[in-house]
C-alpha cells in the first residue's frame, strides 16, 4: 500500500518503522533529543510526495534507523523513542 510510515501501533509506540519505499529528506531530530507527540520528526519522499512522520508518543530518540539522503524500505527502523 501507499500508506505513509507511521507508529507500529495505535496505544503511542514509540518504534517508528517505514511503511513503503522512499527517499529520507528530512530528519527533524537528533539521538537523545527529548520529542513531544505530533512533534515533526522526518520526512520521506515517495511517489513525488512528501509525508511527513510524527511523534506518537512523547519521550527521548533512542535510535535513529537512516539517515538523511538513503533510500529506505518498507519495515525498515525509522527512529525509535524511549
Amino acid at each position: 500500500t501507499a500508506q505513509p510510515p507511521q507508529g507500529s501501533g495505535a496505544g503511542g509506540s514509540g518504534t517508528i518503522r517505514s511503511r513503503m519505499h522512499g527517499l529520507l529528506v528530512r530528519l527533524e531530530v537528533a539521538l537523545g533529543q527529548a520529542v513531544e507527540p505530533g512533534q515533526p520528526l522526518l520526512a520521506i519522499e515517495a511517489m513525488k510526495m512528501e509525508h511527513r512522520v510524527e511523534a506518537p508518543c512523547a519521550g527521548t530518540v533512542a535510535e535513529v534507523g537512516a539517515a538523511v539522503g538513503s533510500q529506505v524500505s518498507p519495515g525498515q527502523l525509522l527512529l525509535r523513542i524511549e
